[in-house]
């Protein structure tokens, strides 16, 4: 078993823990500050590669592995994870199910543009009514005249409202003949299509630096050919897409246990008290001892969930157990780690003068996002046979 990174995926690891540290961080406090999407360092994670990183270079991509991807999500994510989940959305979720699942056609029109992140394209599958029950979707969609007819609501969805957003892909009833739950299908809407409405942005907790808006379908018309892979396939495509971005979601947790502890520790050897760091005393070194500890176990277990993501193959009940494992204990591993950072760093750990408590507003939704800590017990057990 040889836990050493490859050559590639140190250069990623060097590359983005550059960019992070020189360009990410230093615009990351006024995004937040400002509820602002960073164009600009989107545009520039664009120029390095990254929205194209996991895909073969015959479609436009990188041809790196999903390990490098996940590397570079954590080191993003270090700096800011409103920007990782901002890269994260845009490959996992946009791009990755039209490789994935889409036609030559929709490779072609689409793909080029989203893997040189030129533009983005969203991922639709949350309702008002439909969140971990995913498959209680009631957006619905209706074949009329050579086109689908969409009526419906999608909430929390990621960079679906930016200037360089493209459309999104959503989840919708194409019939209710199919089973209980009806049949799913994945329909393409591109953005501007009349009927089509991106609401107003979300007055959010955290990852400020983020796009984050609810979707209204009102006899939106898509034609025919826009449905994304077989008609009522859309319940395994989404199953199929949530696996993959819980492994980029406990890569992103990572990253900001990483960002807390580097805080933490920075802070306990300068702030003195009785006259000397409160490093020394051992109280704050168990803290930062268990935040090691914890760190390197969610690291390793998100890098050997990527790794099976590219050799068991995602279909695999094993990839499905690590990654659901992954993404669980990374995304508690973050919380904790920013509780830690924020208790260390006392009152100065209140105000937003300091990072920590950035970290500490963005680091809850890891535990929801893309599915939740409840639901990923409720897999794992699953994947246990009980």
């Amino acid at each position: 078993m040889n836990f050493e990174l490859s050559e590639e995926q140190k250069q990623v690891r060097d590359l983005c823990h550059e960019f992070a540290d020189e360009v990410v961080a230093p615009a990351a406090e006024e995004l937040d500050r400002e509820h602002r999407f960073g164009y600009d360092v989107v545009r520039q994670m664009a120029e390095l590669g990254l929205f194209g990183l996991p895909f073969p270079e015959e479609v436009g991509g990188q041809g790196g592995d999903f390990l490098s991807y996940c590397i570079a999500i954590e080191e993003i994510s270090r700096a800011d994870a409103g920007i990782g989940i901002t890269l994260e959305a845009a490959v996992s979720l946009g791009a990755a199910p039209i490789f994935n699942f889409g036609t030559k056609e929709q490779k072609r029109d689409h793909l080029p543009d989203l893997l040189a992140g030129r533009k983005l394209w969203a991922f639709g599958l949350t309702e008002p009514d439909a969140g971990s029950d995913a498959g209680g979707t009631r957006t619905r969609a209706e074949l009329e005249d050579g086109h689908w007819v969409i009526n419906g609501r999608k909430q929390f969805i990621t960079n679906s409202g930016t200037d360089i957003t493209a459309g999104v892909t959503i989840t919708a009833l194409t019939a209710r003949s199919a089973g209980a739950r009806g049949e799913i299908s994945a329909v393409m809407v591109p953005q501007g299509t009349p009927g089509y409405t991106v609401e107003k942005p979300y007055r959010k907790l955290g990852w400020h630096s983020s796009d984050t808006h609810p979707l209204t379908f009102q006899d939106c018309r898509v034609p025919e050919e826009n449905i994304l892979g077989r008609r009522g396939g859309g319940y395994r495509q989404f199953l199929h897409t949530l696996a993959g971005g819980r492994v980029a979601i406990a890569a992103l947790s990572v990253g900001l246990a990483q960002a807390c502890f580097d805080a933490a520790l920075a802070y306990a050897k300068e702030r003195k008290q009785f006259g000397k760091p409160i490093s020394s005393f051992q109280a704050i070194q168990f803290k930062l001892a268990d935040m090691a500890t914890e760190l390197e176990l969610a690291r390793t277990i998100t890098y050997k969930a990527a790794c099976a993501y590219t050799y068991t193959g995602e279909s695999s009940p094993e990839f499905r157990k690590l990654a659901a494992i992954a993404k669980l204990y990374a995304s508690e591993t973050s919380k904790r780690a920013a509780d830690q950072a924020v208790q260390i760093h006392g009152g100065n750990g209140f105000m937003e003068e300091y990072p920590v408590a950035r970290y500490w507003r963005d680091v809850k939704v890891n535990e929801i996002g893309e599915g939740t800590s409840e639901v990923q017990r409720m897999l794992i057990a699953r994947e246990l046979g009980i």
